[in-house]
């Protein structure tokens, strides 16, 4: 790949007009700048990105904090997949970059760690990154308030975070969870239970604010022991779901805070010898792919997975050009109705 220099020797012009070139084209000539796009063109020439960021003070490198230590399992996440393409096909779009900014839970390894905000900060600024996009893996939200009061533009996901140039994007959790019990509640049901997902996780909390809403405004009474807790993934919907049924007087309906523990919750069902949904009813959040191959086809909460990342990818932009942050958005849920709840 040829250098800046060589374009110049190539072109006769100076180093520093090539730079404007990239950087400042309207301080250049037109018959000058299309000789100097002709040749880069034609030797692959690519600006440094972080001399780009030094130049026009503004960068289109936009780090990723998600910590994917083999050892917490959020990173594999079907609905995180399919919303990291909704944001890095927006940022594309636009000519930004996103970089995935190592984690470990040892901060000896890369130098950075989320137990060390403080030192992502400082790698951001090093590297001349223009904002930071945030998803928690379990349990970061207190480091993301480090991160939101640093002043760097920061977009935390499903996370709410204030700060100077820090907002954040989620869905409508206790809204959608609302709306799965008043269905449940349509076809008849009243003993109705959940499964939820971590009780530190922010949507999680609010899926449970829903339910109890959704109970309340039946005027169904709540249940204590009608609620078992899960981490969002399969096997924790089969034990959760397992233990419920096992109860005197079991649900006749399961409400799961993820589409992977209502799955889980069906193979429960199955092992129990009870049929989906005559006997139980189920319904999930997410609407992740497996929601719509499962047999009975899953009823569900459905997010929208790639507006969600267009969303982060906007407020981040608009951060990096100047513009304030932007208030926190909400994206409505809507209900999914299948075969697993009956009523289809």
């Amino acid at each position: 790949m040829a250098t800046g220099r060589e374009i110049a020797q190539l072109c006769g012009v100076s180093v520093a007009t090539v730079s404007r070139v990239f950087n400042q084209p309207e301080t250049v000539g037109a018959e000058t700048r299309e000789r100097v796009l002709r040749v880069a063109k034609e030797l692959d020439y690519r600006p440094n990105e972080a001399a780009r960021a030094l130049s026009t003070k503004q960068s289109t490198m936009i780090g990723l904090v998600w910590d994917t230590d083999h050892r917490r399992p959020g990173w594999r996440h079907p609905y995180l997949q399919d919303l990291l393409i909704g944001l890095k096909s927006a940022l594309s779009a636009h000519g930004y970059h996103l970089l995935m900014l190592a984690t470990s839970g040892d901060a000896r390894e890369v130098g950075a760690s989320l137990a060390d905000p403080v030192g992502y900060v400082n790698m951001t600024r090093r590297h001349h990154l223009g904002g930071l996009v945030l998803i928690d893996s379990g349990s970061d939200a207190e480091a993301f308030g480090t991160f939101a009061q640093s002043g760097v533009p920061c977009v935390a996901l499903d996370v709410a975070v204030e700060g100077p140039r820090a907002t954040y994007v989620t869905s409508d959790n206790a809204g959608g969870a609302r709306d799965a019990v008043a269905h449940l509640v349509a076809l008849g049901h009243e003993r109705i239970a959940m499964i939820t997902g971590p009780q530190d996780n922010q949507p999680s909390q609010a899926r449970v604010s829903g339910y109890r809403m959704g109970l309340r405004d039946a005027g169904i009474p709540q249940r204590a022991e009608y609620v078992e807790s899960g981490d969002f993934y399969r096997a924790s919907g089969t034990a959760a779901a397992q233990r419920l049924l096992a109860l005197d007087e079991p649900p006749t309906a399961i409400f799961a805070a993820s589409d992977e523990m209502a799955v889980g919750a069906l193979l429960a069902a199955r092992a129990a010898g009870l049929k989906v949904p005559d006997d139980l009813a189920l319904i999930g959040f997410d609407d992740i792919e497996i929601a719509s191959v499962v047999e009975p086809a899953l009823t569900t909460v459905s997010q929208d997975k790639p507006g969600f990342g267009v969303a982060a990818a906007k407020a981040i932009m608009a951060m990096i050009t100047g513009a304030g942050p932007e208030a926190p958005l909400v994206l409505p849920t809507r209900l999914v109705v299948r075969e697993s709840c009956g009523g289809a």
